[in-house]
């Protein structure tokens, strides 16, 4: 059972975005307040009844605010399993190294901007949900060595954004059939039990969506992206790219605890994209230089994580 305010976040975001796809403008802002407090009325079932007629004939581009809610939703998930990590002097400095990266991604604004979040867990880890919402572990935080190495991972989650890569995993998924069936049913009454199945629907669709980030990550295909991104990110923001294959050796043949967990678990093999980065960043004309205020800032940091 989910906990009461997980559920009112998730149901919220549910219906802020089939609001979104459903309602023209005014509608949305007459009918904003459906399903407060988590209960159906019979005014509620009569306003989504009335939405439906704005519905889209096909489900094509999710939109950037749409995005964001869903994202937000599968935040909501993923900090259900994982603690937040309260440092505001890392998470400062982290959002400051995202930031900067972000400024010089394919990708640099989002609907509501991007956010930058420790979880206070000691697997190494890194998550991307759409809309901008990026997770970093504590364990992965200590094992890198230098900015370089940050740098290059936050830039490998933001070019998951960037590609929207949560999004196509999010077309193949339940919550498709989901606004379809909406859909198709626009002339017909909904009760109270369909919106609440309905809201259930959503709610398990995003439940895949967080469990896939947390326990089988994206496809490899997508991970070879984000890497491929990661480099020219890196590049332009002005690190070494290198961090990222430095990052990549330190996860060869590891054999700690916790090895078969997180990113171990959810990214390919370190052997597997080391040769796939060193051919991306052959590529590069002219590589930036480490930098010792930054890696001095770095370590600087890390000296209040715990």
């Amino acid at each position: 059972m989910r906990r009461p305010k997980l559920r009112f976040i998730i149901v919220l975001s549910g219906l802020m975005i089939l609001a979104l796809l459903f309602m023209t403008c005014q509608t949305l802002k007459e009918n904003i307040g459906i399903l407060s407090g988590g209960k159906v009325s019979t005014s509620d079932v009569e306003a989504v009844e009335k939405t439906t007629e704005a519905v889209r004939k096909s489900f094509a581009e999710i939109t950037d605010e749409e995005e964001y809610y869903i994202g937000r939703a599968v935040s909501a998930m993923i900090l259900s399993q994982y603690p937040v990590y309260k440092s505001d002097a890392v998470t400062k400095y982290i959002n400051r190294v995202g930031y900067a990266v972000v400024i010089h991604s394919d990708r640099p604004e989002t609907y509501a901007g991007y956010h930058f979040l420790i979880l206070d867990t000691e697997e190494v880890n890194a998550l991307a949900a759409p809309g901008g919402f990026i997770f970093i572990t504590k364990g992965l935080l200590k094992r890198c060595q230098d900015e370089e190495m940050l740098s290059s991972i936050l830039a490998h989650e933001v070019g998951h954004v960037s590609a929207k890569h949560g999004l196509q995993s999010i077309k193949k998924s339940r919550l498709i059939d989901a606004f379809r069936i909406i859909g198709s049913e626009a002339t017909k009454r909904y009760a109270p039990e369909k919106l609440a199945q309905l809201t259930d629907i959503f709610e398990d669709t995003l439940g895949d969506i967080a469990e896939k980030l947390i326990e089988s990550g994206y496809d490899r295909k997508y991970e070879y992206e984000a890497d491929k991104l990661s480099v020219k990110t890196s590049v332009r923001t002005g690190y070494d790219a290198n961090g990222l294959l430095d990052f990549l050796g330190t996860m060869v043949d590891d054999t700690s605890t916790g090895s078969e967990k997180g990113w171990f678990k959810t990214h390919p093999t370190a052997k597997d994209r080391i040769g796939r980065v060193q051919k991306e960043i052959s590529a590069v004309s002219s590589m930036p230089a480490k930098n010792d205020a930054r890696t001095n800032r770095f370590q600087s940091a890390m000296k209040a994580l715990k």
